[in-house]
């Protein structure tokens, strides 16, 4: 029996070492660490249940049949996060560059399908080559197959990705269709080709960070929606995030212990919005004093600007927070925050995250490069998004709510719970100047009568009082109260029922 037990860790040892010392001191060399070590920062001490640690590959071309590591370049298991449960793989670039072969893609799927049989998110580390080229289409079909289960466990489970190392090729396609991805700057890139085939195909010179670098995908791209400086803050965040998801789409999220007011009274709020209509303010300061410690997750935090996204607690529960940001092309829609938006909408919607929506926006982004790319169909995923949505969602107005804008966040039209405006909230179809030049055109050379007619309009329209008339504003609420007014509304829609008629799914304007 000894023999055995010893034969058995001389087995895990060698397994634990993937592609030896030799490319563990490689990887560390980069300033990365190595699958094992990702893992036991990922996860709680002690919690990490491996499977197929003694897994190799089959393939014997190209003289493989001679270096079967165990383990075949990924790490497979489950873990616990805070106490709470979730499946993790980590590819190992040190055995074959974290090439993916059909018994390595074999491995991931099986904790894939365990995910979503038990209800507990997937966590990927990826750091891999690609596709293992000695196993030619073998290779391909497991990353088809890894493929599909992404597909099915969307809105079933949360997914997050984790890029800490080179992604490319097909390997890009599995992160891409998974809830969050997560960068390291300067050591982690994603792209479909690669610069040597972008030289030979378009003749472009670039290099590897600025074609798929952390910089590109959470600035330009979208692909990405954070970077950090190096592994061990990543897995942090990540770890950080799980806090605020549900395990899965059948639980609500985690209820968190709270050691702030839901009353809390914040009298700063009531001079936040400016004496000018066209001063901006920073719209952070709002969510940060209505967050329970003044704790928000930005999502996206540096792609479009001018809308934030991100998650706080509420008495002590997750919300989904979607505002508009003044700072930034005066909180302005355009096509690139609707994408944005829309996304994290639906994202919270799978899930059954209550959504908190925070208004001043001026309108739709004009301009020839808008109309071109498309501004229609995007501003329309923003309104598709909020309008198939079910979860409980709040809406406070701050300051402008003008035109199709006003409609597209979360107004009471799109099924609103809540919609409260702030005394300085201006609910009109458009401004007092634009509208004034269109009511009063053959006035336009009288500078007098114009300025008349739009402190008439401003007095008439630019408030909250016309929408609470009809009721498309429930309440008119002070700045300083906003808290706990919020705090109330989403506590009383705790069992609220909604939900949309029977489809096989929609078809949402991509």
């Amino acid at each position: 029996m000894n023999r055995i037990v010893d034969e058995l860790e001389t087995l895990r040892d060698a397994a634990r070492l993937g592609g030896g010392q030799r490319r563990i001191d490689a990887q560390h060399g980069k300033g990365k660490l190595t699958a094992r070590e990702r893992i036991e920062l990922l996860l709680d001490e002690g919690s990490f249940e491996e499977f197929d640690m003694f897994k190799a590959h089959r393939c014997t071309e190209f003289g493989m049949q001679d270096n079967r590591p165990h383990g075949d370049g990924v790490v497979t298991g489950w873990g616990t996060i805070n106490g709470r449960m979730v499946y993790v793989f980590s590819q190992d670039f040190t055995v074959f560059g974290g090439s993916l072969s059909e018994t390595n893609a074999e491995k991931i799927c099986k904790i894939m399908d365990m995910a979503v049989q038990n209800g507990a998110p997937v966590i990927g580390i990826n750091d891999s080559g690609g596709a293992r080229i000695q196993e030619g289409v073998a290779s391909l079909a497991g990353y088809a197959e890894v493929f599909q289960r992404n597909v099915m466990a969307s809105g079933v489970v949360p997914q997050i990705s984790l890029i800490m190392g080179p992604c490319a090729g097909g390997a890009v396609y599995s992160p891409a269709m998974t809830d969050f991805i997560f960068m390291v700057k300067d050591s982690s890139y994603m792209f479909v080709t690669g610069p040597d085939v972008v030289k030979t195909v378009t003749n472009e010179q670039v290099s590897a960070e600025e074609l798929g670098g952390a910089s590109t995908h959470t600035r330009k791209s979208s692909v990405a929606d954070g970077a950090f400086e190096n592994d061990v803050e990543a897995l942090a965040e990540v770890r950080r995030l799980v806090d605020f998801l549900p395990l899965n789409n059948r639980e609500k999220p985690p209820v968190r212990p709270f050691f702030d007011a839901p009353d809390r009274v914040e009298m700063s709020l009531d001079t936040l919005i400016p004496e000018n209509p066209n001063t901006p303010y920073d719209m952070k300061e709002l969510i940060l004093k209505i967050a329970d410690e003044g704790d928000f997750y930005e999502i996206q935090e540096e792609y479009a600007k001018n809308i934030i996204t991100g998650f706080i607690r509420l008495e002590g529960r997750t919300v989904g927070v979607v505002a508009n940001q003044p700072m930034v092309l005066a909180g302005c829609l355009d096509i690139d925050s609707s994408r944005k938006a829309a996304r994290f909408v639906r994202f919270c919607d799978a899930f059954e995250i209550p959504i908190l929506t925070l208004v001043d926006v001026p309108g739709f982004l004009p301009g020839t490069s808008q109309e071109f790319g498309g501004v229609i169909k995007h501003g329309a995923k923003l309104l598709f998004a909020y309008g198939e949505a079910t979860v409980p969602k709040v809406t406070v107005i701050t300051r402008k709510a003008y035109g199709g804008a006003y409609d597209v966040m979360s107004s009471k039209h799109l099924r609103g719970d809540f919609n409260y405006a702030w005394p300085t909230a201006e609910i009109a179809v458009m401004g007092a100047k634009g509208a004034v030049e269109i009511l009063y055109r053959s006035e336009l050379g009288e500078a007098e009568k114009i300025a008349q007619r739009t402190a008439d309009y401003e007095d008439r329209f630019a408030n909250p009082f016309v929408a609470a008339e009809r009721g498309f504003i429930d309440e008119v609420i002070l700045p300083h109260s906003t808290r706990r007014r919020v705090a109330r509304a989403f506590a009383s829609l705790r069992g609220k029922s909604l939900s949309n008629p029977w489809k096989k799914h929609d078809n949402i304007p991509l």
